[in-house]
C-alpha cells in the first residue's frame, strides 16, 4: 500500500463512518465513507436536483448497499468528484461484488455555487476529500467542503450564511447522525420559527420573491448504527426531509434540489424501533441545518 492509501483508525464523531472535506476556491467536496455492507436509500423532493446513482436507492432496486456518498459544489459539473472516490474504492477492492470484480456504489449530490463559472470540483477533489475522511481529521462545519460556496435566504435577494452542519442524537439503543450542506432558497429558522438572519420583525414571506432559479439546494446524509432494511432507510430519508421543512422556510421549492440519503450501518440489532429513529432523525437534521449556518457541530 502506498503512502496515499495509508489510513488511520481514528474516526470523526459520526458513528462508524468516516467523513472528510476538500476545500477549494469558493467550492468544495464532502465525502461520507460508511463501513462495508451499509444499507442505504434516499429521496429527492426539490425541483432542481443534481444527483448521481440516485435511482438505485429506490427500495425496489436490486442493490441495497452504499459505499460512499459524495456531496459537492459545482452543480452537475461537481458530480465528477464522485469519480475520484469510485477510483479510490476500486483500488481498495471495495464495492458491490460481481463476477468481474467489485463495483463501488457511490451516490453523488451537488449544490449550485459560483464554481460553475470559476472551476467546479473534479475527480481529484473527490479523491482528496475521501483521503481526508480516512485520515481521521476532525470534521469541520460551516463554510468548508461542499458548503464553502453555500448561501441561504436568496428568496429575499440576500446571501445569508450557508455551509456544512452535523448533529448526533440518541435513539434508544441506537444513534442517529446527520451531515447537511445548506444552500437554501429560503431562510434557516431558529427554535421559535423566525429566520436566524432576516430578524424577527421581517415578513416571514417577502412580498417580492427573488426567483434565483437553479442557484440553491440543501442535501443531507442521515446515518444510524441500527440494522435496517432498504425500505426502512427510505422512510428514514423521508423523515430527514421533515427536518428540512422544520428548519428551512420555504423548503423543497422548485428552485432547490433538496435530497436526502439515509444509511444504516447495522451494528445495533436489538431494540431497534424505526418510528423512534424517524422521530429522532427529524430533530437531528433540524439541528444539523442550524449548526451549518452557526458554524459549529451540534452533538
Amino acid at each position: 500500500m502506498d503512502d496515499e492509501a495509508e489510513e488511520s483508525v481514528n474516526r470523526p464523531q459520526l458513528l462508524s463512518a468516516w467523513a472528510g472535506h476538500w476545500t477549494g476556491p469558493g467550492t468544495g467536496v464532502t465525502v461520507i465513507l460508511p463501513p462495508a455492507g451499509t444499507v442505504g436509500s434516499g429521496e429527492v423532493r426539490g425541483g432542481a436536483p443534481a444527483t448521481r446513482e440516485f435511482a438505485l436507492l429506490e427500495p425496489t432496486r436490486l442493490v441495497d448497499r452504499v459505499d460512499a456518498v459524495v456531496l459537492s459544489g459545482g452543480s452537475a459539473f461537481g458530480l465528477s468528484a464522485a469519480e475520484g472516490v469510485v477510483g479510490l474504492l476500486r483500488e481498495r477492492g471495495a464495492g458491490f461484488p460481481t463476477p468481474l470484480g467489485a463495483v463501488p456504489i457511490v451516490i453523488g449530490m451537488s449544490i449550485f455555487d459560483e464554481s460553475i463559472r470559476t472551476g467546479p470540483p473534479d475527480a481529484a477533489s473527490g479523491r482528496a476529500a475521501a483521503l481526508a475522511a480516512w485520515s481521521g481529521a476532525p470534521f469541520e462545519t460551516g463554510r468548508v467542503g461542499a458548503g464553502t460556496g453555500a448561501a441561504t435566504g436568496t428568496w429575499r435577494g440576500r446571501r445569508d450564511p450557508g455551509g456544512v452542519g452535523w448533529a448526533e442524537r440518541p435513539a434508544g439503543a441506537a444513534t442517529v447522525a446527520a451531515v447537511v450542506v445548506v444552500n437554501a432558497w429560503g431562510d434557516v429558522l431558529g427554535d421559535g420559527g423566525a429566520s436566524l438572519f432576516a430578524g424577527t420583525a421581517a415578513d416571514p414571506t417577502p412580498a417580492n420573491l427573488q426567483n434565483t432559479a437553479l442557484q440553491n439546494t440543501t442535501v443531507a446524509v442521515v446515518l444510524t448504527n441500527a440494522r435496517l432494511t432498504k425500505t426502512d432507510c427510505f422512510l428514514l430519508a423521508q423523515s430527514g426531509h421533515t427536518g428540512f421543512a422544520r428548519s428551512i422556510h420555504p423548503a423543497h421549492s422548485r428552485f432547490d434540489g433538496d435530497a436526502v440519503v439515509a444509511l444504516a450501518t447495522g451494528e445495533v440489532t436489538e431494540d431497534v424501533n424505526i418510528d423512534l429513529l424517524r422521530a429522532v432523525a427529524v430533530d437531528t437534521v433540524t439541528a444539523a441545518i442550524r449548526s451549518a449556518v452557526l458554524g459549529k457541530g451540534d452533538s
